[in-house]
């Protein structure tokens, strides 16, 4: 997991995770639920929702708001809401897949990156 918190200030405070083994398709709807939110709302939200992604953005918005505690030491977790989050799409693993008759079909593995950025509540 990169993460990058020099570039606080008008840019709030970023944490990305790469090169993870899910579909982009599957985890922006999680997304979608905590864009805006308060940052204890969005783990609270986070932490019960069934879903693999829930997991994945869990981690990635937790490491932005401790980076974000380590590097201004008045804010509170109160004050922190999730400005951003955004799901791309990272390299397919191509695998062939035999099928019946000699024939083969091609088997993507999606892969996606979560940046995820974090800011005050008063700005």
């Amino acid at each position: 997991m990169a993460q990058s918190g020099q570039n606080a200030g008008k840019t709030g405070y970023r944490a990305e995770s790469k090169f993870i083994f899910a579909s982009p398709y599957k985890i922006r709807p999680v997304a979608d639920l905590v864009r805006r939110k308060g940052y204890p709302e969005a783990m609270a939200l986070l932490e019960h929702m069934p879903h693999r992604g829930a997991a994945l953005i869990r981690k990635t918005v937790k490491s932005a708001a401790s980076s974000a505690l380590d590097l201004n030491k008045k804010l509170d977790e109160d004050m922190l809401y999730v400005r951003d989050i955004q799901i791309n799409e990272g390299p397919r693993l191509k695998r062939i897949w035999f099928r019946a008759r000699g024939r083969a079909d091609m088997l993507l593995k999606r892969m996606c990156h979560i940046s995820v950025v974090i800011d005050e509540v008063g700005k």
